[in-house]
């Protein structure tokens, strides 16, 4: 019942939403009578202010038109590869009439970016794809909103997220050969499952692995997210954050936790400094501060845009990864596509390298959690293993921004490409298949 009635209110609101954009460009405008009135500018952010609280925020687009290879413009194509019912592939495949930078952009290597199913879109690693693009072939999960997803695609679980995870990285190992993995945040864990599946079932696992700020041993330093899990019941979880989806969206009647109850989960994490910022805006809105306001819509833009986790995905993650710790404690199994039961077992992978990164200031994911995959994973020589805490970063700095791009980038770039030359001859035969292509 909460979900109609938060879809009532927003219905009701979102005209009034509209309509406060509408009179902001008034008394914004000094060609207008509105805007000559005294106090106009103030009248203009006032209901800027109340439109961008108010306003429905849709599924933002990665926008990512371009990129810049060693000085030389690339084009990009962005496109789905893969369509699942809960998700899909997506391909940022670049274009250049440089005959110099074709060839370097045919031998960079492929990498598949896991992004989470946590709340936000695949969007909010915009920075992450947009930097990797100038030096990597790039391929993004881009997790559906089950809100949108029809019921009679069927349940989406955890091992289900598990089973995509492989299918996606078999698709780029038939592509080139084999590929890199990078995880960011939630993902650790599953991707984590998956390499370790394929390794105990003797596949060819990825040449790197590269986890972010991730829960893999949620035990250590717990944070506000961890505590909540483990201090709250799962019948609590089940009763009180679970509804199903209301009859005007495809998905109607679908099980999920609501996008809206996680916005306000995030909110309530830090609602001063949220607080502030829109007072800021309001301030810049008045100063006429053009630049401050755009980074401020982008940011919201952003945060604000919210999706629906299937039920079952989202329970089953809570009681895995944060309540019963089945990982590191070695009592996970999961389910094939084809119903069979695998424990996971992180020791049975030798042949992928290990690259984790935490962020000295993380306060979702608490430090040590994500370094805890270098002991699960026993089978991997010390050498081939590699860990770095990101000064002064918090959780979004060791993905998205200056620190992203100034300090952690270069160490996965220098990572994956110094695991891609052992095995680049794999890679020739889907080389050559590109001769006409960019990457």
């Amino acid at each position: 019942m909460l979900y109609q009635i938060y879809e009532a209110q927003r219905s009701l609101i979102e005209p009034f939403a509209d309509m406060a954009d509408a009179a902001a460009k008034l008394y914004g405008n000094p060609h207008t009578p509105m805007g000559m009135m005294p106090m106009a500018q103030r009248m203009a952010a006032s209901f800027a202010l109340f439109h961008r609280l108010g306003k429905d925020y849709e599924k933002p687009e990665f926008g990512i038109r371009g990129v810049d290879v060693e000085g030389v413009h690339v084009a990009i194509d962005e496109r789905v590869e893969v369509d699942k019912p809960f998700c899909q592939l997506r391909r940022f495949k670049r274009f250049s009439d440089d005959p110099a930078t074709l060839e370097k952009l045919k031998v960079q290597p492929p990498v598949l970016i896991v992004a989470p199913l946590s709340g936000h879109y695949a969007t909010l690693l915009r920075d992450t794809v947009r930097t990797m693009l100038e030096g990597h072939k790039v391929y993004i999960t881009d997790w559906k909103n089950a809100r949108l997803v029809p019921l009679a695609e069927g349940e989406f679980h955890l091992d289900d997220y598990i089973n995509y995870v492989q299918d996606f990285i078999r698709h780029l190992q038939a592509r080139y050969g084999n590929c890199h993995v990078v995880s960011v945040c939630q993902p650790t864990v599953p991707v984590l499952a998956a390499v370790s599946l394929m390794a105990s079932r003797g596949e060819t696992t990825p040449l790197t692995m590269t986890m972010m700020g991730g829960p893999i041993d949620a035990r250590k330093s717990p944070t506000s997210v961890n505590n909540l899990a483990t201090t709250r019941s799962f019948d609590w979880f089940e009763n009180n954050v679970i509804y199903r989806v209301p009859p005007k969206f495809p998905g109607a009647g679908r099980r999920v936790y609501p996008g809206f109850l996680q916005h306000t989960g995030f909110v309530a994490m830090n609602p001063d400094r949220h607080a502030t910022s829109h007072w800021d805006y309001f301030r810049d809105l008045v100063k006429g501060d053009d630049a401050s306001t755009e980074a401020h819509r982008k940011f919201y833009d952003e945060y604000n845009a919210v999706l629906d986790m299937d039920a079952d995905y989202y329970l089953e993650t809570i009681k895995t990864v944060f309540q019963d710790f089945n990982l590191v404690h070695g009592t996970w199994d999961v389910r094939s596509p084809g119903g069979e039961l695998e424990r996971v077992r992180p020791q049975d992978i030798t042949t992928t390298a290990l690259l984790t990164v935490e962020g000295e200031l993380d306060d979702i994911s608490g430090a040590g959690q994500t370094e805890a995959a270098h002991d699960l994973c026993a089978g991997i020589v010390r050498k081939e293993q590699r860990h770095f805490e990101v000064p002064g970063a918090g959780h979004y700095g060791i993905f998205s921004g200056r620190r992203w791009r100034q300090q952690v980038y270069p160490r996965v770039k220098d990572f994956i490409l110094e695991h891609a030359p052992a095995r680049a001859a794999a890679a020739r035969p889907a080389l050559a298949a590109e001769a006409q292509e960019t990457s």
